[in-house]
């Protein structure tokens, strides 16, 4: 298994401090704390209610509730609350709304080494934005071979042997009016229970490789419409030679319609066989059009099924 996705707290100060206003009030020996795709899901606010409910290793936003909270607290029932926030080791505390804070508090991320900020913005939307970003930079990861396409809206990654003919199918969707993400290696990440996101490595953005062409630039041969950064992973089209089918597996009603797992994550799948005279690029569309339907609950062999079932009884 992959080791977890980590971010420092410096890391996500770097990358937000503009776009939520953050300032470092204090704790400022604390950056290299880490912030783990096993321990962090989302940044949750927890004080009021929660104080046995403060998770080790997570960002803590107090908003205005529970600044409120801690203002009406006596010296010494504040005092608790802050070493009970502090019990556990904190990645950071953000203080939203640029409240007031209890000098004690001051005190004690100084003293612990915690990173200490304030936003003028409001906890919700302050923890939208965390929420996301760490969503994004925590996700699991991991690479697989194949062309990335966007085919009528949906993200398929066609698959297979080299020299199946993948780029040449990719080439010939892409002149058909569909969009290249990634061609050779798809970078992909987990962003959601039964989401997967993919991207193109930087390197090769752009770029599709078609043998007895050699590199191509697709967004100067056909305009910035015809790639796109990212899509979400729909579909996969596998391209196999007619013998790794074979008669029996072939099925006829169904095109082989299957799943592959990534990263936990079951994506349907489509074998379609390769042969001479066979257009590739019209199967791939139908392939993703069928899909489609099937998404939306409309499935073409019960349809097939059901009405040859109603013509049996029907003549028995």
């Amino acid at each position: 298994m992959d080791e977890p996705s980590q971010v420092s707290v410096e890391t996500v100060f770097r990358d937000m401090a503009e776009q939520l206003a953050l300032q470092w009030i204090a704790g400022r020996n604390g950056g290299k704390r880490t912030l783990s795709s096993e321990t962090t899901h989302k940044p949750t606010l927890a004080l009021i209610g929660h104080l046995n409910f403060v998770h080790p290793n997570r960002m803590q936003v107090l908003g205005c509730a529970e600044m409120d909270y801690l203002h009406g607290l006596s010296k010494s029932a504040l005092q608790d609350a802050i070493d009970h926030l502090f019990s556990s080791e904190l990645a950071a505390i953000i203080i939203s709304n640029c409240d007031s804070m209890p000098e004690v508090l001051r005190d004690s991320a100084e003293r612990t080494e915690t990173p200490l900020f304030t936003s003028p913005l409001p906890s919700p939307i302050l923890m939208s934005y965390l929420g996301h970003y760490l969503t994004q930079r925590l996700a699991e990861e991991t690479s697989v071979h194949g062309v990335f396409l966007e085919v009528l809206g949906t993200g398929v990654l066609i698959k297979g042997d080299a020299g199946v003919g993948k780029s040449e199918l990719a080439l010939e969707l892409i002149t058909r009016g569909h969009r290249l993400v990634a061609d050779d290696v798809v970078d992909l990440k987990h962003v959601a229970p039964q989401t997967l996101e993919g991207c193109c490595p930087p390197l090769i953005r752009d770029f599709l490789e078609v043998r007895g062409l050699g590199i191509l630039n697709i967004r100067f041969l056909f305009g910035e419409m015809a790639v796109k950064p990212q899509k979400n992973l729909n579909l996969i089209v596998e391209l196999v030679h007619p013998e790794e089918v074979g008669e029996v597996g072939l099925n006829r009603l169904d095109m082989v319609a299957s799943t592959e797992t990534i990263l936990d994550v079951a994506i349907p799948k489509v074998r379609i066989p390769v042969a001479a005279g066979r257009n590739l690029a019209v199967l791939a569309e139908v392939a993703v059009r069928n899909h489609i339907l099937k998404s939306r609950g409309i499935n073409p062999l019960e349809q097939f099924i059901q009405r040859q079932q109603a013509a049996i009884d029907e003549g028995s």
